[in-house]
């Protein structure tokens, strides 16, 4: 604090002295205050009066016989420390001005004498603002500023969309994170009814959290069409993306979306993508994607499969019918005669419909 004291000549050339907490202070339209002061005397004078009054008036009196300040004022005193407080309440525009406290003794009493200097009171009436920038780069320091046309001592109050971020001066230090873009307003603690407009703070980042999804999920078989697809989390949003497979240097295609319509061996391999904005880029986990042939898929089930197929007693001719594609053959089983089906049949790379005459026993 800033002490500033005025001095009084007494009689027989004392010196009488009040020392101020503050030269000024600043408060709420609204609020309570408290204006302090301590003092000196000489201690051959009886102390018969003591109050605070406001400058310039034309008549020194006590603020408690002004009407503008019925019922507002409170004072606080201590004879045996020398102190004085001066409290104001609901205070209102009009109480901006200067108060000055003033001491009375019985050979002084007839003296009107007040020193030069006092205690100024700024009031501000109108709400806070927040001072901050609108778009950061993420890891940035930042800081959010509480303005006010003068200074708060009671500390501020911030929000971020809600969520209280308490102060005690008014500037707010952020290094800033992605999760920190929000709507920031602030207001002076014990006048939240009070808060500032809210001004949006953006937070700029690069892409992260990169995932790779295939379609579809699963056993992919050859000649399949396969669609691979990149998200990412990024502020702007990511809009260049490029796709690599594993051991190639160069990029196998570009886009969101990488699709391959006939999926064959020489395809297979572990693949990733890279997502760019203007702060940066991060590529993905890589993914496997491999063809799986049916014989592979079926080593484990054909003995049981072929098990099933020869307890049908009835089976007299089978139809076995051909796609284009040699590894898309389906199997029809009806009436099949169980001596032509044979654990090489099951190997064949194929795609099964299995019917008995009169139901779908299964289909792989």
């Amino acid at each position: 604090f800033i002490f500033y004291m005025f001095y009084v000549a007494g009689v027989f050339g004392e010196d009488w002295n009040v020392t101020y907490e503050t030269e000024s202070i600043c408060a709420l339209k609204g609020s309570t205050v408290n204006m302090s002061c301590s003092y000196r005397y000489p201690e051959q004078y009886n102390l018969i009066d003591t109050f605070w009054m406001k400058k310039p008036d034309v008549e020194i009196k006590s603020l408690k016989e002004c009407p503008e300040y019925k019922d507002r004022v409170e004072y606080i005193e201590g004879r045996q420390s020398k102190t004085a407080i001066l409290r104001l309440h609901n205070i209102t525009q009009n109480d901006e001005r200067e108060y000055c406290f003033r001491l009375v003794t019985k050979i002084e009493r007839k003296k009107k004498r007040i020193g030069k200097e006092g205690i100024h009171l700024h009031v501000l009436s109108l709400p806070l603002q927040v001072k901050a920038p609108q778009l950061v780069l993420e890891k940035e320091t930042v800081n959010l500023t509480c303005e006010t046309t003068c200074s708060l001592t009671d500390g501020f109050i911030c929000y971020n969309n809600g969520q209280t971020l308490t102060i005690q001066s008014e500037t707010l230090q952020l290094q800033s994170e992605h999760s920190d873009s929000g709507h920031y307003s602030c207001t002076a603690r014990g006048h939240e009814h009070l808060p500032s407009p809210a001004v949006s703070i953006t937070v700029m980042y690069p892409p992260k959290s990169i995932l790779v999804s295939i379609s579809p999920s699963g056993v992919i078989m050859e000649g399949d069409s396969v669609t691979l697809s990149c998200s990412s989390d990024s502020n702007p949003p990511a809009l260049n993306f490029s796709w690599f497979k594993e051991n190639q240097s160069s990029a196998v295609g570009s886009g969101q979306s990488f699709s391959i319509s006939s999926f064959y061996s020489s395809h297979s391999g572990r693949y990733y993508c890279e997502a760019q904005n203007k702060h940066g880029s991060q590529r993905s986990e890589s993914v496997s994607c491999e063809i799986i042939f049916m014989n592979i898929l079926f080593q484990g089930l054909r003995e049981l499969l072929y098990k099933q197929l020869l307890g049908f007693k009835y089976l007299k001719h089978f139809l076995l019918s051909h796609s284009a594609d040699p590894y898309k053959h389906r199997l029809f089983c009806s009436s099949v005669s169980h001596s032509l089906l044979t654990p090489e049949l099951l190997m064949t790379p194929t795609r099964l419909s299995i019917f008995s005459p009169d139901r779908l026993i299964m289909r792989l």
